[in-house]
């Protein structure tokens, strides 16, 4: 038992860590974010963060992880929900939720959001981006099946991109403009989505 404790005390300290990684990175972006940072927003000494993470770039790679399974379970919420609906609907069930998540996960925008990524933290956070782009396209593909795969894929990157670009505007906005700005990318990515697919 005195095993499973420790385990559970690691498991806990890694959570802390995280947390307090997040806050850092939304705080000062992942280039003005540094362990010492991190180690004081989690109450402990840099020894001790080193003891679970070597440097800023494994914290990344750890925190885009936490949030590639938060992404997880927010899609596994949503195909009950869209399974056999159009595009409008689509968006309109997909969009406050994303929303609601980027608010509930201020780290997010810092590793997810950016536009310039620069090539550390890139490759830090690539395969939680990978597992994202997976999920999009098959929705992507859902409502569009007539695209070709390539075309899907494409189609999927270049809407991950104006949500990446977009989302930040909408995090940052005062609750009595989120709604129009939200209404503005729906509108953006309804009317790109429909011209790919050449419906019209």
């Amino acid at each position: 038992m005195p095993g499973v404790r420790r385990q559970e005390r690691g498991l806990r300290r890694i959570e802390e860590i995280l947390r307090a990684a997040a806050t850092v990175f939304a705080e000062r972006g992942y280039e003005g974010a540094t362990t010492n940072a991190v180690a004081a927003e989690a109450g402990i000494s840099p020894g001790s963060l080193y003891q679970y993470f070597r440097n800023k770039d494994e914290l990344a790679a750890a925190l885009a992880e936490f949030y590639r399974e938060r992404l997880v379970e927010f899609r596994g919420s949503v195909p009950a929900a869209t399974e056999g609906l159009g595009l409008d609907a689509l968006l309109d069930r997909m969009l406050g939720p994303l929303v609601e998540f980027n608010l509930a996960h201020p780290g997010f925008k810092a590793l997810f959001a950016r536009t310039d990524m620069p090539a550390a933290l890139r490759d830090a956070v690539a395969p939680a981006h990978t597992a994202v782009h997976v999920q999009v396209e098959s929705l992507v593909g859902s409502v569009f099946p007539e695209l070709a795969p390539g075309d899907r894929h494409r189609a999927t990157t270049v809407a991950i991109q104006l949500l990446r670009g977009m989302m930040p505007l909408i995090v940052d906005a005062d609750e009595a403009q989120r709604p129009a700005l939200v209404d503005e990318l729906r509108l953006v990515l309804r009317s790109y989505l429909i011209a790919r697919a050449g419906r019209g």
